[in-house]
């Protein structure tokens, strides 16, 4: 991530501190903060947000571009609810007739109700949706991987490459090695959970004899 950048997360930040905040004339700086995120795979919910509340303040200043990128770097953040929270501060009109608006809150729905095939088939597309979004692609795998982590024990390595939208099959042990998982010989990966390496322990309460006559003599 650039010093540039940081210095504008910084400036941002000291002005989303103050009243200014909800002043319209600060949109044009919001607004390239918004694209530098996209730009420089960085993210700032709250930054975005602000952006979003002061369209609904001032509807006039509505940008569909710089919404569509405010909700595409949301949905790099699943599964934290961040998606969930930028479409309820967007104006239903906008949501049903702004196309890439539209396509894009239809993606979001594929992703949370882990629909991945037909994720991948739709953002193919409209790819022209995340011109701009660097990481997107990859920001999406892993949230698939997280959701294949808490749900599967073994997952076959085709079906693992469709969910991951790899279908030349380049990314699969990408993944596998990330997250710690295994292979067989029949194409069966084995996922690593977390609980398998917890280890358990016993916790031994002792209560004295003058404790529970205290709490009998109590209860009588």
């Amino acid at each position: 991530m650039s010093s540039s950048f940081e210095q504008m997360r910084t400036n941002v930040g000291k002005l989303l501190r103050g009243i200014d905040r909800y002043n319209p004339e600060n949109l044009p700086t919001l607004e390239r903060y918004v694209e530098t995120q996209a730009k420089e795979n960085a993210y700032d919910l709250e930054a975005n947000l602000a952006v979003l509340k002061l369209y609904q303040f001032n509807p006039a200043y509505f940008q569909t571009p710089v919404t569509s990128q405010i909700l595409l770097k949301a949905l790099t953040n699943l599964p934290h609810t961040d998606f969930t929270l930028c479409k309820c501060m967007i104006d239903q009109t906008h949501q049903q007739e702004e196309r890439p608006i539209r396509q894009i809150l239809y993606l979001g729905n594929l992703l949370e109700t882990c629909h991945f095939q037909s994720f991948w088939t739709s953002l193919e597309e409209n790819r022209e949706l995340i011109d701009g979004i660097t990481g997107f692609e990859d920001s999406v795998r892993k949230f698939i991987c997280h959701v294949v982590g808490i749900t599967y024990q073994t997952i076959e390595h085709r079906l693992l490459a469709e969910m991951l939208g790899d279908p030349l099959d380049t990314q699969v042990k990408v993944w596998m090695n990330k997250y710690g998982w295994t292979e067989n010989e029949e194409g069966q990966i084995f996922i690593f959970h977390q609980e398998e390496s917890v280890k358990p322990k016993n916790i031994v309460e002792k209560i004295d004899f003058e404790s529970v006559s205290s709490i009998m003599a109590t209860s009588q």
